[in-house]
């Protein structure tokens, strides 16, 4: 079982890395702004790999964790779905019911991260912006950025799958977190964010104990100085600020991935695909930004749902909750959150000059 998780796993890793590579070294190895038309094309490109992950896991499902009878299914349930139910003790019947649930987690999982993911794009691009870097060099910072996130929310994702497993008030903890952090964005959406380059404290930290050059040197991250001495640039500590502003965010997205599955590998999966096509919905949000005034009422409205979700897993569950509901609603929230940010207009503050 371990090996063929392993075996997976690794393959999955492989895979990624691999397209990163291919995108940064043979397709993109001029830097260059992306324009709308490759910010489409590359965000179509990662929805396709995940619907095409999602139909695997639909037909496929079992060989993730190995299942070869139904004392190894029920075990598995067990450990990552307690609150699935199987309506039948025919194996290959109860294998069908296991794949469409872990299919119907993994495309809930990965809407969820995606939509989260919206509003850390909004926080990179204002730091991109108020760092003044050059937009030809945005393709670099968040393809380090990305694979920086890959390695850390790894990490981050299967310390807390091991932690559930040992402590299961956690998600208690989890939930409210969940729901204070919605409850604040909602409170705070119409805050205007202001950042200032000077005096934000990586900044400062950053300075005090290493050699920061004073200007940007095209899109190298480190310089050598005549004397030898090596400094590191401007685009350096952006990528830091954004590894930095990616780990906060993995506090709310990963745990609201618990609250639709406890199975770590679905969990990082969904994470995965979903960041692969961030840093092309960055470049393509970039360009319609204005567009989603209501969104971060809609991510608000999720986190407060997934929240309630972790606290209140038994109970919804003897009320006959399951997970395509989860699904459901969150379809509903982003769809009415589109629409009214493009049905109803913007209004404009008029002033009157005295």
């Amino acid at each position: 079982m371990l090996n063929t998780e392993i075996l997976v796993f690794t393959s999955f890793s492989v895979f990624v890395l691999g397209v990163l590579l291919l995108d940064l070294l043979v397709i993109g190895r001029k830097q260059h702004v992306i324009s709308f038309k490759e910010s489409l094309l590359w965000t179509a490109v990662w929805v396709a790999c995940a619907f095409f992950f999602y139909l695997f896991l639909l037909f496929k499902g079992d060989i993730l964790h190995d299942i070869r009878d139904m004392e190894h299914l029920k075990l598995i349930i067990t450990q990552y779905a307690p609150y699935f139910t199987l309506s039948t003790d025919n194996f290959q019947e109860a294998l069908v019911q296991y794949r469409q649930n872990i299919a119907t987690e993994f495309i809930t999982g990965y809407l969820i991260e995606y939509t989260l993911s919206i509003d850390n794009i909004f926080v990179i691009l204002m730091l991109l912006s108020a760092f003044s870097v050059n937009e030809k060099y945005y393709k670099k910072v968040l393809f380090f950025g990305i694979l920086g996130a890959i390695i850390l929310r790894c990490i981050f994702i299967f310390v807390g799958s091991s932690l559930i497993q040992r402590f299961e008030w956690i998600l208690y903890v989890f939930g409210g977190f969940l729901i204070f952090s919605g409850i604040k964005m909602f409170i705070d959406r119409n805050k205007e964010e202001k950042i200032e380059p000077q005096k934000h404290w990586l900044v400062l930290f950053l300075s005090r104990y290493m050699n920061v050059y004073k200007r940007y040197v095209k899109g190298h991250f480190y310089v050598r100085t005549r004397q030898k001495k090596t400094y590191i640039t401007p685009l350096f500590v952006v990528l830091i600020i954004v590894e930095f502003t990616d780990l906060v965010f993995a506090f709310d997205s990963i745990p609201a991935i618990f609250a639709v599955t406890r199975d770590p590998y679905i969990v990082f999966f969904s994470n995965i695909f979903a960041i692969m096509g961030l840093r092309s919905l960055f470049f393509l949000l970039a360009k319609i930004v204005t567009l989603f005034r209501y969104l971060k009422i809609g991510i608000s409205v999720l986190l407060v749902f997934v929240g309630i979700k972790l606290i209140g897993a038994h109970f919804l569950h003897e009320l006959g909750f399951k997970t395509i509901y989860s699904l459901y609603f969150i379809l509903a929230v982003l769809t009415m959150s589109i629409l009214l940010s493009v049905v109803i207009p913007e209004k404009k503050v008029i002033s009157h000059e005295s």
